[in-house]
């Protein structure tokens, strides 16, 4: 059975997300979770929040909202996170309980290192419960937690890690290479990456 022209374009636009192009995500791609995701890369907000107003309170359209939040620089964006976390457990998601952890564990990150450890920890047990490998972006921000705590060695392999599997032009290869110290790398490969994605981990 073939599928239809909608289905195949809304699949182009989902991998061209994943491989950090969110412009041609946005000219394929109907499908509002994925044109949200799409217009937060590229720091587009309030066109996101356009994008997920009709959308039923559940794990991934609130997880985008604090995600909204953040970028815009929010004072409720911690609190969105974590209602989006509460639902990716009460949905079983746990492709959206890992990245409710790793915005929480951003979110913490420049105040408390180490709740935003004990924050990523979380992710991190997700990935064992399901055989899974740690999510690149988790990595990434885990590595700057243990950096700020003075683990630099620790924080360096789990960099590298992050960066072994994380997407071109994504957040987690944006990250992983300013973990690394290699910033003219990342400041490269962001791409269309809004700056709020990534500015506040520069060192």
């Amino acid at each position: 059975m073939k599928s239809s022209p909608e289905t195949s374009a809304e699949r182009a636009a989902a991998l061209a997300l994943q491989h950090g192009r969110p412009r041609l995500a946005l000219a394929w791609g109907h499908e509002p979770l994925t044109r949200a995701a799409a217009h937060l890369r590229l720091g587009e907000v309030e066109e996101a929040r356009r994008e997920l107003a009709p959308l039923p309170d559940t794990a991934r359209p609130a997880l985008l909202r604090a995600r909204a939040a953040s970028l815009a620089g929010e004072l409720e964006a911690e609190a969105l996170a974590t209602h989006a976390r509460l639902l990716a457990r009460q949905e079983g998601d746990a492709g959206a309980l890992t990245a409710a952890a790793t915005l929480l564990g951003e979110l913490s990150l420049p105040t408390d290192p180490r709740l935003s450890l004990r924050t990523l920890a979380e992710g991190l047990k997700i990935a064992e419960l399901t055989g899974q490998e740690a999510d690149a972006h988790l990595l990434a921000v885990l590595a700057h937690a243990q950096r700020a705590l003075g683990a630099g060695p620790k924080a360096e392999r789990t960099a590298g890690k992050a960066l072994d599997r994380a997407a071109p032009r994504s957040p987690a290869r944006v990250l992983a290479l300013l973990a690394l110290g290699r910033s003219e790398e990342a400041e490269a490969q962001a791409g269309e990456l809004a700056p709020g994605w990534w500015h506040p981990f520069r060192r």
